[in-house]
């Protein structure tokens, strides 16, 4: 592991960290916002959960209902994430009233709290995957088998939010909150986390009164999604470097078809995206292109990328050897058998 300093603090990982280089005016052209890509996902956003919500309306009462629920849940929950992640950004629309409203309603569905996700995630990319530094590490490193099934369960992420939420509710602030975060901003988190504790609240006493419809089509497929959306994010970062300056040391870029670049809106592009945050989601492609020559390219696609990763965790569990057959790894990742010391224990 490589760990660049100044004085007693390691570089702020981005592009110039990482050695990678583009031309101002390129730059500036990728980073122009505008409201209409945002507009538009928002639409198709909405007619594919219009769609997914019907079949799960024609499958009550069938044996039928579950799977319609698992897909009405992938297509809530995977393009939840996805914009609250752009929204939290700013890089979704152009207009900040716009942003900011669809960052409070998919933090909703996403179940953090707004200013957390923008604050945290932001220290998440000035100090990407730095030991005791990077506050979205969401797994212990190396992975075994038990921190896969923790993650992909959505055991974990949910353990992590209820407790965020409780801690923002009461006042306790941890130390990672007051880092990211100053006073007034962490009053404004404490609101807002009794707005959410109390609309998931409502939800709860709708469902003990009798509202059904709520069961069948936001809490049952929001958990049944939840496993999807987990592997996407997952891939992020397992199996890269820790505490390294470099961006594609640490981070995965991953090839998918349209419906993943749809759901993940272009997320996949995840080196470009740590590269230059300030370039919006529908110019990661562009982006992508335009730095070709400066990363690595992208691993397999999503299935086969988050399979070689189960078989490299399982394989670790077993003390077997834990190269994978095409997916990139860290060095020291890479073992030939017996058991490996904790590096990094989970901020999430």
């Amino acid at each position: 592991m490589r760990v660049e300093m100044t004085g007693s603090r390691p570089v702020p990982t981005n592009a110039a960290s990482s050695g990678v280089t583009l031309d101002r005016k390129t730059l500036k052209s990728l980073s122009r916002r505008a409201d209409s890509p945002g507009l538009i996902f928002l639409a198709q956003w909405g007619a594919g959960l219009l769609v997914s919500g019907c079949l799960v309306r024609l499958s009550l009462g069938t044996h039928w209902l579950w799977p319609a629920m698992f897909v009405h849940g992938v297509l809530l929950t995977v393009p939840a994430y996805a914009i609250s992640h752009e929204t939290a950004h700013g890089t979704a629309f152009r207009s900040t009233w716009l942003n900011e409203t669809v960052l409070w309603i998919s933090s909703l569905i996403y179940m953090e709290e707004p200013l957390h996700r923008r604050y945290t995630h932001a220290n998440h990319h000035t100090f990407t995957w730095h030991v005791g530094k990077d506050s979205q590490m969401p797994f212990d490193t190396p992975m075994t088998l038990g921190g896969w099934l923790v993650e992909v369960s959505g055991f974990g992420l949910l353990r992590f939010h209820m407790t965020v939420m409780a801690r923002l509710a009461s006042g306790r602030y941890s130390g990672m909150m007051r880092t990211v975060a100053q006073v007034d901003e962490l009053r404004k988190m404490t609101r807002n986390a009794w707005v959410f504790l109390a609309l998931y609240a409502a939800i709860g006493a709708a469902l003990v009164s009798g509202v059904h419809w709520l069961l069948w089509f936001l809490v049952l497929p929001r958990l049944l999604g939840a496993p999807v959306m987990l592997l996407f994010t997952l891939i992020q970062h397992v199996e890269m470097e820790e505490n390294t300056p470099s961006i594609p040391d640490s981070t995965r870029s991953f090839r998918t078809g349209w419906l993943g670049r749809f759901l993940y809106m272009n997320m996949n592009n995840h080196v470009e995206h740590h590269l230059y945050t300030q370039v919006p989601f529908f110019a990661l492609p562009a982006l992508r292109d335009a730095v070709a020559s400066q990363v690595p390219a992208p691993d397999p696609g999503f299935f086969r990328t988050n399979r070689e990763v189960f078989a490299v965790v399982l394989r670790r569990t077993l003390g077997l050897s834990t190269r994978a057959p095409s997916i990139r790894q860290a060095p020291h990742m890479i073992t030939t058998g017996g058991a490996r010391r904790c590096i990094a224990q989970r901020t999430m």
